[in-house]
């Protein structure tokens, strides 16, 4: 599907890798609306971005907050076309410890915002997407999840985001294999260790520590690398239905 002119939902939007995502489809010539918590990061982007973009400040766990986000969405640039979730939260608690059991509320909040948040943006997407005229590949719209290498290599203490990773790879086929009579792709990047605001917190040291581990290229992820193959799976129609690790072959040890 050709980028230019078309609308792009981005979750997540205001920052790492939905932010990569973000400028290079702006800089393809599409429109995008960023859904996100951050309203300062958000709103500073979208302004200097142009009018190409406008941000909404969005928990995607609130479903009204989401169907008005889609609805303004629809009502501005008239279509749907490219659905990014991007948004997420990492966890860190092992199932039980000397400290107690895994705390449920955590495991619960881990589900709403990596899982059942990207699976209500999808939904309430794909009922405006298949509502398109067709395009230029015979079909309506493209959705890409963000899951990560924890999904296949859950390490100590990863055990919420891991499932709720998992389950974003688990909805990948039978989703596309729902929309499939609609013309609407789906696919989901599975990212490894990525240079991203949650890294930049980390001392260099460490993060070039990181880096190494990967066999090759031995460094982080750059954001533009994550955006570079939403681009591919944007145009390229026989991406669909797959799970994509983007990693650098790199394998999570336990700890």
């Amino acid at each position: 599907m050709k980028i230019e002119g078309k609308t792009a939902i981005i979750t997540g939007g205001a920052s790492g890798l939905g932010e990569a995502a973000t400028r290079m489809l702006v800089e393809k010539g599409a429109q995008v609306v960023l859904l996100d918590v951050n309203e300062k990061r958000g709103t500073s982007l979208a302004e200097e971005l142009g009018k190409v973009v406008v941000f909404i400040k969005t928990d995607i766990t609130a479903s009204q907050e989401v169907q008005a986000a889609i609805d303004f969405a629809l009502e501005k640039f008239k279509r749907i076309d490219i659905v990014i979730n991007c948004a997420g939260i990492a966890p860190g608690m092992k199932i039980a410890s000397k400290k107690g059991p895994h705390k449920l509320e955590v495991f619960i909040k881990a589900i709403e915002v990596n899982l059942i948040g990207p699976f209500n943006v999808m939904r309430l997407a794909a009922d405006k997407m298949i509502k398109n005229e067709l395009n230029d590949e015979e079909g309506r719209g493209v959705i890409i999840n963000t899951a990560s290498i924890a999904a296949f290599d859950g390490q100590t203490g990863q055990v919420a985001y891991a499932a709720s990773k998992a389950a974003l790879v688990g909805m990948t086929l039978p989703v596309a294999r729902d929309l499939s009579g609609d013309g609407i792709r789906i696919c989901t990047i599975a990212p490894g260790i990525f240079k991203t605001p949650m890294m930049a917190g980390l001392p260099p040291k460490f993060q070039e520590s990181l880096g190494k581990m990967v066999p090759f290229p031995p460094r982080l992820g750059k954001p533009q690398e994550f955006a570079m193959l939403v681009q591919q799976i944007v145009e390229n129609p026989m991406l669909n239905g797959e799970t994509i690790r983007l990693d650098g072959a790199i394998r999570l040890n336990a700890k």
